[in-house]
């Protein structure tokens, strides 16, 4: 099979259309970690999580599933909390709802996909963000 030149020109404006929605949202989070990081102290993210490892997963979780974003922009903002003294299984709970969870986004998929299968879909995700990042605390205290 060949590619015609109309095929490709169509996947090049397709790629190019989704590559510059990534770039805004990459830009957007870089904007957003460079005010936080100038307004937010270090002392207020150590105040905030106990070091408490049951505690800061359920913590990192409910204010992951309270906000949403995309995991472009999950590496930057996990970098920035690990670097500002939040422990690995926060930061671990609070990223895995942040893109699992859809608290924000619940009306929608309430509307698409059934209220039932939103509701068990939302709580089975929350339940199993807090075991993975127990886990993966342990494995990495393992390592």
């Amino acid at each position: 099979m060949t590619i015609t030149n109309e095929i490709f020109l169509k996947a090049l404006k397709k790629t190019w259309k989704q590559f510059s929605a990534a770039l805004y949202i990459i830009f957007t989070v870089f904007g957003v970690v460079a005010i936080l990081s100038n307004l937010v102290t270090p002392k207020v993210y150590e105040s905030f999580f106990s070091k408490n490892v049951f505690s800061d997963s359920i913590i990192g979780a409910v204010l992951g599933s309270v906000s949403f974003g995309n995991p472009i922009g999950s590496y930057v903002l996990g970098g920035e909390l690990l670097k500002n003294g939040v422990n690995i299984v926060a930061v671990t709970a609070f990223l895995l709802a942040w893109v699992t969870v859809g608290i924000a986004q619940f009306p929608v998929e309430v509307h698409f996909l059934g209220k039932r299968f939103a509701i068990i879909r939302n709580t089975v995700s929350f339940f199993v963000t807090i075991i993975l990042a127990i886990i993966i605390n342990l494995v990495l205290q393992l390592w």
